[in-house]
């Protein structure tokens, strides 16, 4: 599901590049903020498509009306995170969500199904 046309951006990234970021920024003498993001920029509508490629699935992307307080972009500059802490993202976006992938699709070969959990939870119908 996307909000409005799709468009808007976001920016993802792996957690092991936000725990290195970390790691650098605790271990270092900066003691500014610092933005840890991931400059790779996404629109919601490119990212929900890509997902469910790598997913191979079939499940429907639908469209719902826009929300006024969503920010139509979202792209942080760490230039100061490489200035400051020798630090930028390492995982490639696209990396990263396979790995998450693989490690979710693993979850479910153990678990042998999926069990919905919170109000309204339902299994996804084939």
């Amino acid at each position: 599901t996307f909000y409005g046309q799709g468009e808007q951006t976001r920016s993802f990234q792996y957690v092991s590049d936000l725990v290195d970021g970390l790691h650098a920024l605790m271990n270092g003498n900066y003691d500014m903020p610092v933005n840890l993001g991931n400059p790779s920029e996404y629109s919601i509508k490119q990212f929900a498509e890509v997902i469910k490629d790598l997913t191979k699935s079939d499940s429907e992307i639908k469209q719902l009306g826009s929300t006024p307080d969503d920010p139509s972009r979202r792209k942080p500059d760490i230039s100061r995170a490489k200035a400051e802490l020798n630090w930028e993202p390492r995982v490639e976006v696209a990396d990263g969500l396979k790995k998450t992938i693989d490690y979710f699709q693993g979850v479910l070969k153990e678990a042998g199904e999926i069990i919905p959990t919170g109000p309204g939870a339902s299994k996804p119908q084939n």
